[in-house]
């Protein structure tokens, strides 16, 4: 892997690692709320007023392109455990989930050109 595919890949990398914190560290502050009980609580949260549901809209909608894009990239690129990456996307955060997709197929890709560039002994 040259230089630019290790900037990419770390790129990745720190976005899932600060997107980590920024989510899981909001939903345990809403969860550890004596008024925040169940699961419902946190989108009925979610709609509180209309710039929440916009929000909410636009992080389903863009979660669901997400989704449809690692299922039908990593099966043409060959990503193994796949559907892990799509699962945790809606358990931990497709803001983590994606990157390391990402970097997952990028490294994929790497590898796959630099075996296409090694010279075939005869």
């Amino acid at each position: 892997m040259n230089i630019k595919d290790k900037l990419i890949c770390a790129s990745y990398i720190l976005i899932a690692l600060a997107a980590l914190p920024a989510t899981w560290l909001n939903n345990l502050a809403f969860m550890t709320q004596p008024s925040n009980a169940y699961f419902a609580d946190f989108f009925r949260a979610a709609y509180v007023n209309a710039a929440a549901a916009s929000l909410t809209n636009d992080l389903i909608l863009v979660s669901l392109a997400t989704c449809i894009f690692m299922a039908i990239e990593g099966k043409r690129v060959g990503i193994r455990y796949l559907w892990l990456y799509i699962i945790m996307s809606a358990i931990i955060a497709v803001s983590v989930m994606f990157p390391l997709f990402l970097l997952a197929r990028h490294i994929k890709i790497a590898k796959e050109i630099s075996l296409q560039s090694v010279p075939k002994a005869a």
